[in-house]
């Protein structure tokens, strides 16, 4: 079977490369095909009259990396299968260390491929940074990494760091975590005799680098004080509020004690959200998600399941009920969706439900309660065959209602009205219009009214209590026309 031999030129100058690969690469009788010409070693072999043949112009032929190295890849095998000797093929480094050609051609099955080695950096990066990489250390590739697989916490090292604008893209995702002013290393040609090594502010990245096949960025741990925007962070601080030498409050809460706190602020969410203010969503999702974990630490305290627990539920249930997304399955609508989702969360249960008012929380508010009710019923049917029909059904609940006002019946004036309620649940839902967020936002709009009303009296030193019914009603028709031009009103 056809081969090629994959040889490691080191990280740096002729010094550093092993005697066995120095002989293979004098000793070849064929052209040499090397990944980039720019490596100290390279100019040294071919002042000995090594010949090689670089990839280099397909870089600027290019603009995405993993193109460039398919077609290396290609080249290479195809030269192979055309070629009566072994193919040989020199990269920077050691063939098996953040080299993705490489990758490409062990995956391939057309021709086999020989590792023959070399000399990793990764030594030479340790001694340089005087450190030990059994304390943790991360390497990645410059050109490819995503910031949520960044483990500050480690000594990182960036390698692959090949122009200033892949200087610049690092820059801005490191940023992303840590201040501008974070010291990192730039560490130019390790272990060998043109060694040198930078110290720089993270702002200052891009501008001061002397770029090269040989750089590579280093970045010490991170301190845990950076990272209080982290998941990891918070977690931690949860732990410590309910340990020992925590806090006496947050020590004694359970599950129960919670309960109204945490349903406290889901309302305050919700009225942030409708506010449209970012900042209070912002500050509310984070007491949300600090009752999250509170409730999760209480559950690992316990012994009965952590916030890893609550984590991989809601993710096998994502991935489950998003078969559309994750699976093979066809969804192009929302309609399709909702219907398979229903049919999903059946089967998740793994038997039917008594009945198809089954799983309405017990807790939810009155009016969102009907309009759940009148939902599930209506999904299998159970529906008047026409809005109007449910018009004339309002109409008559609300002759009940003056019915028994008439009569001064406060049991059954109580009935009618909660019967005229749950027929506007319904007839909402024909409209597609959630009656909790729209009895809420009738709520803001008489409290922005009323309190317009106060604010008018104050200035004439009256307050509600002083001032006439036709006072209040004029400056409440001020306050409606104000909120119309200011299009709060439609």
């Amino acid at each position: 079977m056809k081969q090629i031999e994959v040889i490691g030129l080191g990280a740096g100058d002729i010094e550093q490369l092993p005697l066995g690969i120095y002989r293979k690469l004098t000793q070849a009788q064929q052209t040499i095909y090397a990944r980039t010409n720019d490596h100290p070693v390279i100019k040294v072999l071919e002042a000995e009259r090594v010949s090689f043949t670089s990839f280099d112009t397909l870089y600027e032929e290019e603009e995405q990396f993993d193109t460039v190295y398919a077609r290396i890849t290609a080249q290479l095998v195809e030269a192979a299968k055309t070629s009566e000797d072994t193919v040989i093929y020199a990269v920077p480094g050691h063939p098996m260390l953040a080299e993705k050609t490489v990758q490409l051609l062990l995956e391939q099955n057309e021709v086999e491929v020989l590792i023959a080695g070399g000399q990793s950096y990764l030594d030479d990066l340790f001694t340089a940074m005087q450190i030990d990489p059994i304390e943790g250390f991360q390497f990645v590739d410059g050109t490819d990494f995503r910031r949520d697989q960044l483990h500050f916490g480690n000594h990182l090292f960036v390698c692959q760091v090949y122009d200033m604008f892949i200087a610049s893209e690092v820059k801005l995702t490191l940023l992303e975590d840590l201040p501008p002013a974070y010291e990192v290393y730039i560490v130019e040609a390790a272990g060998s005799r043109a060694e040198k090594i930078e110290k720089v502010r993270l702002e200052e990245l891009d501008h001061r680098m002397e770029i090269s096949n040989l750089t590579t960025l280093y970045i010490p741990p991170v301190p845990k004080g950076y990272l209080h925007h982290t998941f990891p962070f918070l977690r931690e601080v949860m732990a410590i509020l309910r340990g020992p030498d925590g806090c006496p409050w947050d020590k004694k809460q359970t599950h129960e004690s919670l309960r109204h706190h945490t349903i406290e602020e889901v309302y305050e969410l919700i009225e942030a959200i409708d506010e449209e203010d970012d900042d209070h969503i912002v500050e509310e999702l984070g007491d949300l998600l600090m009752h999250i974990l509170l409730h999760s630490q209480i559950g690992e305290d316990n012994g009965y399941f952590t916030i890893d627990d609550v984590i991989q539920s809601i993710s096998d249930k994502m991935i489950y009920r998003h078969p559309h997304v994750f699976g093979g399955a066809t969804a192009d609508t929302e309609e399709t969706v909702l219907e398979n989702w229903e049919e999903l969360k059946k089967q998740e249960k793994g038997k039917e439900r008594e009945s198809v008012l089954d799983g309405i929380p017990v807790h939810l508010p009155a009016l969102a309660k009907a309009y759940k009710l009148v939902s599930k019923a209506g999904k299998v049917g159970f529906e008047w065959r026409h809005v109007d029909e449910v018009w004339e059904k309002l109409k008559e609940e609300i002759d009940e209602v003056i019915e028994a006002v008439q009569d001064k019946d406060l049991t059954d004036v109580e009935e009618e009205l909660g019967d005229v309620l749950f027929v506007l649940a319904n007839i909402s839902r024909y409209y597609k219009v959630n009656p909790e967020v729209a009895l809420e936002r009738a709520n803001r709009k008489f409290i922005s009214r009323f309190q317009y009303i106060e604010n008018k009296l104050e200035e004439k030193r009256q307050s509600p209590e002083t001032a006439s019914l036709q006072e209040m009603d004029a400056y409440w028709e001020e306050a409606k026309k104000n909120q119309a031009v200011r299009g709060e009103e439609r």
